[in-house]
């Protein structure tokens, strides 16, 4: 089991003091830009080598241009651009990007990759088909790709089961809210809050949410090989450290 965050941002003395305290850390600045070769090298250099980095996939594979995240990209696309981006399809524009979030993976040196789906990518039978053409036409090495999908594929966990048989893939779920159903030797839950809104990350997690997290966290490991628990809601750093606390007092 490692337990860690979504980000290093806002931690004070950046990723080298955050590396001292987790021993995992989820990359989250590849999915609104990707950082040049030479600084993803940099941040892999500043942590130990048993440390892990996850990477979120770069938005421009998943999230249309159309979407506010893209406001970050710091791209300026053509018209041919903006219709070819994102949604998992088979377009020149999504295997290139796939290609340069790969090079960004190895750089950092990580097992897996996150692909997380906005809530527009409905479970249709077209994006279905987009999808699995997508996931199987690029190169994936020796990555595990981790789904986490939104919208109404929430309410399809058959579908979801089976995309994630047929394509390999980690069913990435907020371990407060469902189960994940795919049928992987590794789980991966990110942590988003429990607030009304699913996704309002403004949030602290109680200690008795957390004592019911760890007893989670623990029955699924006791089923998966690797067990990853990322946090992401706003006071992250503070919650994760509760949580080893509680496991380490389980354990």
């Amino acid at each position: 089991m490692k337990i860690g965050c979504c980000g290093w941002g806002f931690y004070k003395g950046g990723l080298k003091a955050y590396a001292r305290k987790f021993p995992l850390v989820e990359c989250q600045q590849t999915f609104y830009k990707l950082p040049m070769l030479k600084t993803a090298q940099r941040w892999r250099g500043e942590v130990p080598d048993d440390f892990e980095i996850t990477v979120k996939a770069w938005q421009a594979v998943t999230h249309l241009p159309s979407s506010p995240t893209w406001r970050r990209s710091g791209l300026k696309l053509t018209p041919e651009q903006e219709r070819n981006y994102g949604w998992l399809r088979p377009t020149e524009e999504n295997l290139e990007a796939w290609q340069r979030t790969k090079e960004i993976c190895v750089a950092l040196r990580a097992k897996i990759c996150v692909i997380q789906t906005p809530p527009n990518f409905r479970c249709t039978e077209e994006n279905i088909r987009n999808m699995v053409s997508f996931l199987r036409r690029i190169d994936r090495s020796d990555l595990i790709l981790a789904w986490e999908p939104r919208g109404d594929w929430l309410e399809n966990a058959d579908k979801v089961k089976r995309i994630c048989r047929e394509l390999d893939l980690v069913h990435v779920v907020d371990l407060m809210r469902r189960w994940p159903v795919s049928e992987h030797p590794v789980a991966y839950t990110r942590l988003h809050g429990l607030n009304p809104r699913e996704y309002d990350y403004r949030y602290c997690y109680t200690g008795a949410e957390l004592e019911e997290l760890a007893k989670k966290v623990k029955e699924l490991e006791g089923t998966h090989e690797e067990v990853y628990v990322l946090f992401n809601n706003t006071e992250m750093y503070k919650n994760a450290l509760e949580l080893k606390k509680i496991i380490e007092r389980m354990d």
